[in-house]
């Protein structure tokens, strides 16, 4: 095993995780009236509604899935019955439904962004190379699923989990159990990785907004009593 896959897939992941709290914590602390999602709709609706919605419910799909599948750990599929081979099936037709829908409101809400010249005038750069990463990552995950295809028996998904599941509880030797993926699991990983590393620094902080507003339920009601 080499310095440099230690490192990434050792090393790294920890490092992305520190930056992605720390740096979104001092970023609400410093920057809070640029914690927003910066929308365009005001300039141009267009086709806002349609893209917005395929690529959120793909991209909370592919979040919650990738949740699941890497950190239950093994024994419990094994103590439901649940064989690798049919997670890993299951794994790919989600992965796929969401995936496709991801990246096909991914790709409307780029166009729009980048075709219409009032949104494209007031699009900074930090949002083109974050629909850039997202597009690569998307695509690369995507890919996968080829490759899956081709060994169903459900090992390398089996390794991957260990290997999360080895990350999340601090255990020095989770790369070790990736050593042998192939390149393009690696890449997968490496650019996920690393969208946690520039969450802070985009308009993807609105997420946290959104699990937050889940206290609005409990909220106490407000009174409003005229003069």
């Amino acid at each position: 095993m080499s310095y440099l896959h230690q490192f990434l897939y050792g090393i790294y992941p920890y490092i992305a995780l520190a930056i992605f709290l720390f740096g979104s914590l001092a970023r609400f602390e410093r920057e809070q009236y640029t914690w927003k999602s910066d929308s365009s709709q005001m300039l141009h609706a267009g086709h806002l509604r349609v893209g917005n919605i395929l690529f959120h419910i793909g991209i909370i799909g592919l979040f919650f899935g990738h949740l699941v599948g890497l950190l239950t750990p093994v024994i419990f599929w094994e103590t439901l019955g649940v064989s690798h081979s049919f997670k890993q099936m299951i794994a790919m037709v989600a992965g796929g439904v969401f995936g496709s829908m991801c990246m096909l409101g991914l790709l409307i809400l780029m166009h729009r962004r980048l075709s219409d010249a009032r949104i494209s005038a007031v699009t900074k750069f930090g949002d083109k190379v974050l629909l850039v990463w997202i597009f690569i990552t998307l695509g690369l995950g995507l890919s996968t699923i080829f490759e899956s295809a081709q060994h169903r028996d459900g090992d390398m998904m089996v390794l991957l989990m260990t290997w999360a599941q080895h990350i999340m509880t601090f255990r020095g030797d989770a790369a070790d159990f990736i050593v042998s993926a192939p390149l393009l699991f690696k890449a997968h990983l490496f650019m996920g990785l690393s969208l946690f590393v520039i969450f802070p620094f985009t308009r993807l902080v609105h997420v946290w907004s959104g699990f937050a507003s889940i206290g609005y339920i409990s909220r106490a009601w407000q009174l409003v009593r005229s003069r």
